[in-house]
């Protein structure tokens, strides 16, 4: 991970001390610290990065905010979610905001540099603790209401589990993190993602979210 340019956006002064020390020591490069949303946004205007961190209670622009406006002003930057928080309003607005992984402060230091390093490397990650809570939530709600307003008519044709599925790709889940939040194989997820491919005539993911979404 040498050479990987790292923001920190929290407003603990302790934890930010001890997340430098670890980074720098394994070679990361620490392009700058900020307590808060805009803070963070004025680092960016001068210098990129490769991924922040970014908690979600802080004052002024939370990292709520904080995720929307990064993906969208600088979307080549990975964002890693390190907060206390994983309540479902939480969970599902940063998720859904574009956070490309969610872990708890305490997942201790192998924890957030094994998150880093892989998703770097192209994946999500979300901490164990967070994923058990959206699969406690996607079974609560059965799916049934967590749909954004405008989502289109087809999905009134899905069954129950294809909701879901489609739940989770619009959070931009992954095939894996979909069999271990509902508990089945990624087989199984394969197959009922060829079956919503066939019953909306969508046979692109990202098209396929786009469309889920209602921004079509």
């Amino acid at each position: 991970m040498e050479n990987l340019r790292v923001l920190l956006v929290d407003d603990e002064p302790l934890l930010l001390e001890s997340l430098e020390i670890i980074l720098k020591f394994h070679k990361i490069e620490i392009i700058g610290t900020a307590p808060d949303g805009n803070a963070a946004l004025s680092v960016l205007e001068k210098t990129s990065c490769d991924i922040a961190l970014v908690d979600l209670n802080m004052k002024g622009m939370g990292g709520l905010e904080l995720i929307v406006r990064i993906k969208s002003e600088y979307p080549d930057v990975k964002i890693l979610v390190l907060t206390t928080f994983y309540d479902d309003k939480n969970i599902t607005r940063a998720i859904a905001g574009g956070a490309d992984g969610y872990l708890l402060k305490d997942s201790g230091k192998d924890a957030i540099l094994g998150a880093i390093d892989r998703i770097m490397g192209g994946q999500n990650v979300i901490d164990s603790r967070v994923m058990k809570r959206l699969a406690a939530l996607v079974s609560a709600r059965g799916g049934q209401d967590m749909w954004d307003a405008n989502a289109p008519d087809f999905l009134s044709g899905m069954t129950q589990r294809e909701k879901e599925i489609c739940t989770l790709l619009a959070r931009g889940f992954t095939n894996k993190q979909i069999s271990e939040t509902l508990f089945i194989s990624e087989g199984t997820v394969k197959n009922y993602i060829s079956s919503i491919y066939d019953k909306t005539g969508i046979h692109d993911r990202a098209k396929l979210v786009v469309a889920i979404k209602g921004d079509g």
